[in-house]
């Protein structure tokens, strides 16, 4: 039986709750983790239409980019919006889960799905945040000791790295030590210079399994006092963070950018505006769903010739286009945007489910969420 924690972790796990900015509210927020679930809904917006088509489609778990109690609530109640809500899902047997600024950032979230719907290559952060960080324990070990030294290094959460584990280096080479008055000596004998072949043993492991990696090596290695150091890794770059830079394979007017943009996202009221001159060539475009003014200036530093983004206002916009280097402005509707995003959601669900030999339905909310809903 597949639950709805199951499915939770499932995002979660390619949408990691840690990237989510601090004023977020991400993840499971309303419903029974341990309800079963055989139907998933996709949508941007939990509104009142999106909860509706849930319940009538009986689905057990509504999973959408922007959070339903982003600001708390102080009261439930039927007769307001967000209490309307709640009630409706309750009501229905339906769970909410919620990927939001965490989606954003993540490898294959929302702005990946941007960047691939511009068919961009060679895409990276517009803003990166670093690789998880790591350490390295180097000690040295007898070499019959070794392998049981790393089986201990190992269950104590060292030698993990990406969708790997037990990774570790090991080298030959020889040890040297003399024991003195008191000691106790695994091998050799006081006031005798010993002469040991070891293996040179290297792991990585993150800093927050520092304590335990280092108390399972003075637990389990054959020395009474073990030479051991643990090295910090220089942070670098990661795929995750704000916005993606990328080239597309021609370059092309920033008009006819923007009329591809504009037949890649689900129609809208407001449409694609252009900022700058339309018919400037554009190869390396910057992008950034949902609402991107404040990374206006990473987009002009960024060197890009076109920035793609939404929910841009009249003073920003209009002293970011005065630099002589300014990029063109594509202001997209801010929905319409991260909607691109669901199907990369939704496949990710379907493969985790196919993995476990769950059978699970899902779908994607045809349903406009956009607020604008006509244009004069």
């Amino acid at each position: 039986m597949t639950t709805v924690r199951d499915v939770a972790g499932w995002l979660e796990d390619a949408y990691p709750p840690a990237l989510a900015e601090s004023w977020d509210r991400v993840g499971l927020d309303c419903g029974d983790p341990d309800a079963p679930v055989s139907t998933v809904g996709f949508a941007v917006d939990p509104t009142d239409a999106v909860v509706a088509e849930a319940v009538a489609r009986g689905a057990q778990l509504l999973v959408t980019h922007h959070p339903l109690l982003l600001r708390g609530l102080h009261a439930v109640r039927r007769d307001e919006p967000k209490g309307r809500l709640v009630m409706a899902l309750l009501a229905g047997g339906v769970a909410h889960f919620c990927a939001h600024t965490n989606a954003d950032a993540a490898a294959g979230g929302v702005n990946d799905a941007l960047a691939a719907a511009l068919g961009l290559t060679e895409t990276r952060p517009l803003t990166a945040l670093p690789e998880d960080p790591l350490r390295t324990l180097v000690t040295y070990v007898p070499e019959p000791d070794a392998d049981a030294l790393l089986d201990a290094l190992a269950a104590a959460g060292a030698g993990r790295l990406g969708r790997y584990d037990r990774c570790s280096f090991t080298h030959p080479g020889q040890g040297r030590f003399r024991p003195l008055p008191g000691a106790n000596p695994h091998l050799g004998s006081v006031g005798e210079v010993e002469r040991v072949d070891e293996r040179r043993v290297e792991v990585v492991l993150p800093p927050g399994a520092t304590g335990r990696v280092v108390a399972a090596l003075l637990a389990a290695h054959p020395y009474e006092t073990p030479a051991f150091h643990v090295l910090d890794h220089a942070p670098l770059d990661s795929a995750r963070g704000s916005g993606r830079v990328g080239v597309l394979p021609e370059p092309v007017p920033a008009a006819e950018l923007a009329r591809r943009l504009a037949a890649a996202l689900p129609a809208t009221a407001g449409g694609v505006r252009l900022g700058g001159d339309p018919g400037r060539s554009v190869r390396k475009v910057a992008v950034l769903g949902g609402a991107g003014d404040s990374f206006l200036e990473a987009a002009r530093r960024a060197g890009v010739d076109a920035y793609v983004t939404g929910d841009l206002r009249h003073h920003p916009a209009s002293e970011l286009l005065a630099w002589p280097d300014a990029p063109v402005l594509l202001d997209v509707p801010h929905a319409a945007a991260e909607a691109l995003w669901l199907p990369a959601a939704e496949a990710v669900v379907a493969a985790r489910a196919a993995a476990t030999g769950a059978s699970l339905a899902t779908y994607v909310s045809s349903i406009d969420t956009d607020p604008w809903t006509a244009r004069y």
